[in-house]
């Protein structure tokens, strides 16, 4: 199963979406899962994900220094099995650029909840973030193992 987590620019919510999904199905044993994340944005393409993401992250117990941001591409659409939108803004522009053809679902990340995105906010933001994502990954992993 290869999931792709997707905000606006791959610098906050999904790239910790990322690194929770992945620790937490590797310490589960759920080897047959792939994670990765992308943004609809450029502008933080190559850059490490927001300082104060990968604080929440590292208070949690995820290593987010490696990440680096990118940007969706057409072939995310047709390459993953299940493609997660943190906000309904995010779900709206992957249903407008999903390329001609391609099946693959895509859904909100928490099912009819949103993750805001922390960035203009106080630290807080991020570990609500951080609370709603660790939620999000184990429901996802539980409703497709069982």
């Amino acid at each position: 199963m290869k999931v792709l987590f997707v905000d606006a620019g791959n610098y906050c919510r999904s790239p910790a979406a990322e690194i929770v999904a992945r620790t937490v199905a590797t310490r589960a044993g759920a080897t047959t899962w792939q994670f990765s994340s992308a943004g609809l944005k450029d502008k933080h393409v190559g850059d490490t994900a927001d300082p104060r993401s990968i604080e929440a992250c590292a208070a949690r117990g995820y290593d987010l220094r490696a990440f680096r941001c990118r940007e969706i591409t057409a072939d995310d659409f047709s390459g993953h099995d299940l493609i997660l939108a943190m906000d309904r803004d995010n779900l709206a522009q992957l249903q407008a650029r999903r390329p001609a053809g391609v099946a693959t679902p895509i859904e909100l990340f928490l099912g009819d909840r949103e993750v805001p995105d922390p960035y203009y906010g106080e630290s807080d933001g991020f570990t609500v973030m951080m609370e709603q994502i660790e939620a999000g990954v184990r429901a996802l992993l539980g409703r497709r193992t069982s």
